[in-house]
């Protein structure tokens, strides 16, 4: 009889000290209640509350969560009807405060993220709520996290995950993206034609510079030709007239028969010149020649001309066709 009383009472005690070990998993804070009444919390590991005095009061995750944002209709600014859903992401840093100031932390954070983005979203215009989406980010992280930080919670990021537009709005916005673009692009073609205009107005300007550079050095180079020649003539109209003023008679025959000849020329190379009348006799043009030749001789001999007894022979001349008949 002792000995069944005796094994009843250890099994009671075992039964005792299970029920008063609390095993906490990582990553979750129990608050631990006695008598109904909040004492502390529970860390993760083993922890001994003794059974019947202290109980487990709210199992709370510590690890960052996430909350739906409900998809729902919002009016902008300019009266616009949009529908817009998002996700909260938060983390608990004070387990009692979380247990014990909010009732359904869940549904709390989901509401005020709701209403907040409601107001945040209607002070803003349609353009404004699709192209500004991290300003409506940051302006409901600061908002919300204000709000519950009397919660012991600690809201890291607010998003907002679709903003759809009324068909028909989407519908003028392609239309009107599409006139942009098509305006760009008229833009672009005439800035193009502009640029093409001044590029091609510089290379004539630059042609007509390199031209006139041009022109200008073939008349420099022309007028130099000339002087040169002109130079030339002189000399030689200085030479003939120093063999005339010297005695020598087929000089003047020679100066004569070229511009004769250059005249001649000029009548045959002529492109309206069908037939050509020679206003001299062919005998003429030979005997010309002739004086030509004879003066050719005369200064190839030089001294050899010169006749025994100290006089000087004359020589034979031929008429010009320029000389006296």
């Amino acid at each position: 009889m002792g000995l069944g009383v005796a094994f009843l009472l250890v099994i009671l005690v075992l039964i005792y000290l299970a029920a008063s070990i609390k095993i906490v998993r990582q990553g979750y804070q129990y608050t631990i209640e006695r008598f109904g009444r909040f004492t502390e919390v529970a860390r993760p590991g083993l922890n001994f509350y003794p059974a019947f005095f202290y109980n487990v009061g709210r199992k709370i995750n510590m690890m960052e969560q996430v909350v739906d944002i409900p998809g729902q209709e919002i009016i902008t600014k300019d009266n616009a009807m949009v529908a817009v859903d998002g996700v909260v992401f938060f983390q608990v840093l004070d387990a009692a405060k979380a247990a014990y100031e909010v009732s359904e932390l869940y549904i709390a954070i989901m509401q005020l993220a709701t209403t907040n983005l409601r107001t945040v979203m209607g002070a803003m215009d349609l353009d404004e709520t699709l192209s500004k989406r991290d300003e409506i980010n940051a302006r409901l992280l600061s908002v919300v996290d204000h709000a519950t930080n009397a919660w012991g919670i600690k809201i890291t990021r607010v998003e907002i995950k679709d903003i759809r537009p009324p068909t028909d709005i989407v519908n003028a916005m392609a239309r009107q993206m599409k006139a942009e673009r098509e305006k760009r692009a008229l833009i672009l073609e005439s800035e193009g034609l502009r640029q093409s205009e001044i590029l091609k107005a510089e290379g004539e300007k630059q042609s007509q510079i390199l031209e006139a550079e041009g022109r200008r050095e073939a008349a420099f180079r022309d007028a130099e030709a000339r002087e040169r020649e002109a130079e030339a003539e002189a000399k030689a109209t200085q030479m003939v007239s120093d063999a005339i003023a010297s005695g020598n008679a087929q000089a003047i025959n020679y100066f004569v028969a070229q511009k004769y000849v250059e005249a001649v020329e000029k009548f045959a190379i002529s492109p309206n010149a069908k037939t050509i009348l020679f206003p001299v006799e062919a005998t003429q043009l030979i005997g010309t020649l002739g004086g030509i030749g004879e003066l050719a001789k005369e200064a190839l001999s030089g001294s050899d001309g010169l006749t025994s007894g100290g006089g000087a022979s004359v020589p034979q001349t031929r008429r010009g066709p320029f000389e006296g008949q």
